[in-house]
């Protein structure tokens, strides 16, 4: 068992406070990815089918998620984000 220290205590909540701007990040490019856009996309559309069926909050969550797996694909990868890609593969 690993004693208590206040130097762990101070990382683990500057750990914590940098999840929540990043889980509310995430949300905020959800909402505005299914409300404020007009330009259609695969996301989009599928984000607005689970609108009508499941609730806007729901929905939002699902996109952000998405959103999350696709942003870190990318980094792992290391590829660049090309719609026209996306698009033909639809």
């Amino acid at each position: 068992m690993t004693s208590f220290t206040w130097k762990r205590a101070r990382s683990m909540q500057r750990c914590q406070a940098t999840e929540r701007d990043v889980r509310a990040t995430l949300y905020a490019a959800a909402n505005a990815l299914l409300m404020r856009t007009m330009a259609g996309s695969q996301i989009k559309s599928w984000g607005m089918r689970l609108i009508r069926t499941k609730g806007r909050r729901r929905a939002v969550v699902a996109v952000a998620r998405k959103l999350a797996v696709l942003f870190h694909r990318m980094w792992a990868d290391g590829t660049e984000f090309r719609p026209a890609q996306v698009e033909d593969t639809a």
